[in-house]
């Protein structure tokens, strides 16, 4: 009987202990350290590691001391699992020298010395407060005190890549492993695929993947899936998961989660809507997360009504749902909608967070309403979610959308700890008000500061050396891109595309452009339109095809880019080809590109293809009305261009600047001198719009054309703004056809005060004075000429025969054709002037 007492102590012990070791593995911690403090005499050895893991947070850390004088005082300090509990204890309430200090002491004891838990623990410690040396330091002297890392040290180790350690360091620990034969822990296997996948490697990832001879495991899949998600290669991602599905490797809601991640990445609506199917079929429909990366699929996707049908399904909401449905709203322009959503959300007593709040601060921004966002900010003030960057970095957007840089500034300089997507904020905020000087400025200070630019930043400083024109400073930009590697990030490339080709650098521009690894539509795109745009249009159209064998489908930019090109060299049979494809793709609803087909054929010469487009177009805007207009006006049918700008006008399209200047263009070709000026008159008048130097030029064109020189001068004598050479050129022409060689040397002065070092200018006036027959200022004009070094720059012409387009400049006769075309020209001329006509021409 005397025994029974002893007995039931015993058991109350070990229920005891239990009970407290059940409440941790729970996540209580508050209610097992207060049971500990009931009885803290009956707690067993085994139960210290639980209770220093509940007291791992700064709320606990007294109750951790307590327990570690407990252990001291029962000489427990010398188990290598509670020693490496009080280390862990330490470290993540920020204690970083008393742990060193728990750890030094039984080194310098000797106790423990070879247990490679204990050694972790510090390990793991210097890196999460970011001592990197220390803790390379720590492993170096692991080692050389003969303690063996284990599996749990690489993974450390591996853990820290990207942030301390390189991509070559990560391979001499992947050699190390596997010269160690550490493969087979899952653990390992799956750090050095997350390893890889930080640097952008996943090849090596996909590598590592294969070799797993135990590929039953979920997690290594999840990764490997989420690897090629992280590295744009979303596809490669979907046929993972469809490869885990036959594998009947068992799915976990993380591993739906990473696959409708990369559906969003795609645009795989498809893929997106079989992993809704095997959502229901798994039962995983009430996960909060899944659905809520359901939804967010659908909302990338832009199929915002199947996104709202995920969230009305839903009864009880959680605030990320409610994230997600205001994002699906916010990333599809729906920002009044995503308003609704937040008025809902507050009237069911949801608590917004940060992330809730940044998305209502864009929507603001897309709205540009000021006072919108001011009110928001207001709201903010008042509560303590006004303090995270998040918040704060989307103030400054919004405030810079709408306009207010000194607001935004002013929410940027209260930001104490800056990070780079404030910063990328501020900077970004500054270029889109056109203070590029600002935006540099900012980006030197950052760097300053000690942060590295990301992709987003660089493509933005890059654009404001763009905004600048300074290609000088541009250039600097680019090597300090490739110093830091971003050189070769699609953004970084693309933007400086467009940088070199704005400051027309074609050949600097398709550098960068072929040096980079990835390209996305958008960099393809950029470098036809820097073609196209510096005088290189057959190269522009050579990259079109090439899109779609890099497999990319043209998009609309593609599309208008070839066509563009395609017109100024007015090449039919390329147009043509582009055509055809658009009609067997079915991509010709979209307004621009029917625009641009419309400018093709007309430049082509064929105005009846153009006409057949423009009367089956089922919505036109006024750049397809003035095109149309513009096209008869170029082949002379001016009567058919006024017939059309009278149509436009009766379906309530408003004329801009550029339908008068097509009118006032077919006039001149029509010589409608009255027409053309009640046009001018009537743009002023009836719909305020100022006349452009180009509609002054046409204007001069007309009345020149008709013979009325002293019209011509006297209206450039009134006009508004300052003639520039344009205008004194016209007149020039004017004279010379009308031989009127006073009124010429008038214009050719002005238009040599305005351009001294242009040949062609000299030309225009040597040809007066030649067909006047006044050889001597002519041959006096050929001398100043030469004394200046001007030359002539040669004009050109070209034909498309059989797909091949052949060039021709004056005076050249690099041709192989040369003597054929002189026989033939010289034949022509022989037909004329049987048939009476003047052939006389000047070489000059």
């Amino acid at each position: 009987m005397s025994s029974a007492p002893l007995v039931y102590r015993k058991l109350s012990q070990v229920l005891f202990n239990s009970k407290i070791k059940a409440l941790v593995r729970q996540g209580r911690y508050t209610e097992a350290l207060q049971r500990y403090s009931r009885s803290p005499s009956i707690a067993a050895p085994f139960t210290f590691p639980s209770l220093l893991k509940a007291c791992a947070s700064p709320s606990h850390l007294n109750y951790g001391k307590a327990i570690h004088s407990t252990i001291i005082a029962l000489g427990l300090h010398s188990d290598p699992f509670i020693t490496s509990s009080l280390i862990s204890l330490y470290v993540r309430c920020g204690s970083l020298d008393t742990a060193l200090h728990v750890f030094d002491t039984l080194l310098n004891n000797q106790v423990l010395v070879p247990d490679t838990t204990v050694w972790n623990s510090m390990l793991d410690g210097y890196f999460r407060h970011g001592f990197f040396h220390q803790g390379i330091s720590h492993f170096r002297r692991m080692q050389s005190l003969g303690v063996l890392p284990d599996a749990y040290s690489l993974c450390i180790l591996l853990g820290v890549s990207g942030r301390f350690l390189g991509y070559l360091e990560g391979k001499q620990i992947h050699g190390y492993i596997v010269r160690s034969m550490f493969f087979g822990d899952p653990f390992l296997e799956t750090s050095l695929i997350e390893m890889y996948s930080t640097f952008s490697r996943p090849r090596e990832a996909w590598c590592v993947f294969l070799k797993l001879e135990d590929k039953s495991n979920v997690v290594p899949w999840n990764v490997t899936i989420g690897t090629f998600c992280a590295n744009g290669m979303w596809a490669r991602s979907l046929e993972i998961y469809s490869l885990m599905k036959d594998e009947n490797v068992k799915i976990v809601s993380e591993s739906l989660t990473i696959t409708l991640s990369s559906c969003c990445q795609g645009q795989s609506v498809d893929f997106g809507k079989q992993v809704h199917c095997d959502v229901i079929k798994m039962g995983f429909q009430t996960d909060p997360y899944v659905y809520t990366s359901l939804l967010t699929m659908y909302g990338k996707c832009k199929l915002v009504e199947d996104a709202k049908k995920i969230f009305n399904q839903v009864p009880d909401k959680e605030t990320e749902l409610w994230n997600a449905m205001i994002s699906a709203y916010v990333f599809n322009g729906w920002a009044y909608d995503a308003f609704a959503v937040y008025t809902k959300m507050r009237f069911n007593f949801i608590t917004p967070d940060s992330f809730t709040m940044s998305n209502i601060l864009t929507s603001s921004s897309m709205i540009g309403i000021y006072n919108v966002g001011r009110s928001l900010h207001a709201e903010l003030v008042k509560r303590p979610i006004e303090n995270t960057i998040t918040v704060k970095s989307s103030l400054v957007t919004m405030y810079c959308k709408c306009g207010s840089v000194d607001d935004a500034t002013s929410v940027f300089s209260t930001i104490r700890e800056k990070d780079i997507v404030s910063w990328g904020s501020m900077i970004s905020g500054f270029l889109q008000n056109g203070k590029f000087k600002e935006a540099l400025d900012s980006f030197r200070i950052m760097e300053a500061n000690g942060l590295r630019p990301d992709s987003d930043i660089m493509s933005t400083v890059i654009s404001a050396c763009n905004g600048l024109e300074n290609i000088e400073l541009g250039c600097m930009v680019h090597g300090y891109a490739i110093k830091s590697g971003l050189d070769l990030d699609v953004f970084v490339g693309t933007s400086l595309v467009g940088m070199y080709s704005k400051c027309g650098f074609p050949d600097m521009a398709g550098n960068v452009f072929y040096g980079m690894p990835h390209k996305n539509l958008v960099a393809w795109n950029s470098m036809m339109t820097c073609y196209s745009l510096n005088g290189h249009p057959d190269k522009s159209i050579e990259l079109f095809p090439q899109i779609v064998q890099h497999g990319f489908c043209p998009d609309f930019i593609s599309i208008t880019s070839a066509l563009a090109a395609v017109s100024s060299i007015a090449s039919l049979l390329k147009g043509k080809i582009i055509h055809g494809y658009l009609i067997r793709q079915e991509i010709l609803s979209d307004t621009e590109v029917e625009n641009a087909l419309i400018d093709m054929y007309i430049k082509c010469g064929l105005v009846r293809y153009a006409r057949n487009i423009f009367q089956t177009m089922s919505m036109k805007n006024v750049v397809t009305w003035n095109s149309m207009i513009a096209g008869y006006g170029s082949h002379g049918e001016c009567d058919r261009a006024l017939s059309l700008f009278h149509e436009m006008k009766s379906n309530g399209i408003t004329p801009d600047d550029v339908t008068f200047l097509c009118l006032i263009s077919s006039c001149n070709h029509s010589g409608l001198v009255d027409e053309g000026q009640n046009l001018l008159q009537s743009m002023k008048v009836e719909y305020g719009i100022e006349p452009k130097m180009e509609h002054y030029v046409n204007m001069v064109d007309l009345l020149g054309r008709a013979g009325r020189l002293d019209d011509a001068h006297s209206f450039i004598r009134n006009m508004p703004i300052e003639a520039d050479r344009s205008i004194w050129l016209s007149l020039l022409c004017a004279c010379r056809a009308h031989h009127d060689v006073e009124l010429g040397e008038v214009a050719a002065d002005n238009l040599l005060k305005l351009e001294p070092g242009r040949g062609s200018n000299y030309v225009q006036l040597l040809n007066l004075y030649g067909e006047a027959e006044l050889w001597d200022k002519a041959a006096k004009l050929r001398v100043t000429m030469k004394e200046k070094g001007l030359k002539k720059i040669p004009g050109c012409s070209w034909i498309e025969v059989k797909n091949r387009v052949d060039v021709f400049f004056s005076g050249d006769s690099s041709s192989k054709k040369t003597v054929k075309i002189y026989e033939t020209l010289h034949s022509l001329k022989r037909n004329m002037e049987k048939k009476g006509v003047d052939c006389h021409y000047y070489e000059l």
